[in-house]
């Protein structure tokens, strides 16, 4: 499987070549990506409870009426902001993983990256997963978010499948229960002052679990 450029996560959803832009567009696009970069810098900074979207169109250098034309609410601001660090992650994640024969390895070295970028600033790593299950279901954002998992089962159900000796259907089920694995373990309140490593660890243990479903 092979991502899309991720320089924007819808890009990353849609999987199609894009037409060129229009200015119009262009100037959207430029926009856009001020707003993902102010909303990313103040996240990781000061966390998204403590930042205001007042600061993030100052910081972006737009007014507090255009940023709602590209976001409704703080949240689908995390979620576009998340977005786009997991779909970078992901990508990473599946050139390493090319990279190990070993079916294992080959899933962790997809799943490390999501797991070290969803915890970069780890309060808005859970709440990018609230949003992402509890969210409104019509905001893109989450839609673009719900993609992303899709791809992320795919990159791991192509591992599970590359003997051609296991069924895409339990390939399938697996790859789902790996990503609830990582999700749950990232999730969870019990774990907020975990270390990154010591949690990998964990979720490794759990994916070796599953994966012998297919051998």
């Amino acid at each position: 499987m092979s991502l899309p450029g991720v320089q924007h996560p819808e890009d990353a959803a849609m999987n199609l070549a894009s037409p060129p832009l229009s200015r119009r567009e262009r100037n959207k696009r430029a926009k856009l990506d001020r707003i993902t970069a102010a909303a990313s810098a103040l996240f990781a900074e000061h966390g998204i409870d403590d930042v205001t979207t007042q600061q993030i169109a100052d910081a972006a250098d737009i007014g507090t009426g255009t940023l709602f034309l590209y976001v409704k609410t703080k949240g689908e601001l995390l979620l576009l902001v998340q977005n786009t660090h997991y779909a970078r992650a992901l990508e990473e994640g599946i050139a390493a993983a090319a990279t190990h024969e070993d079916v294992l390895d080959a899933v962790m070295a997809v799943l490390q990256p999501i797991v070290e970028c969803n915890r970069v600033q780890v309060e808005n790593g859970r709440t990018y997963l609230r949003e992402m299950v509890f969210g409104d279901p019509t905001e893109p954002q989450r839609a673009t978010a719900l993609a992303i998992v899709g791809q992320t089962e795919a990159a791991v159900m192509a591992i599970l499948t590359r003997g051609e000796t296991t069924p895409r259907t339990t390939a399938a089920t697996v790859a789902h229960v790996i990503s609830a694995v990582m999700f749950l373990e990232m999730s969870a309140s019990t774990n907020s002052s975990t270390p990154t490593t010591e949690l990998v660890s964990r979720i490794r243990r759990q994916v070796q679990v599953a994966i012998t479903r297919c051998e």
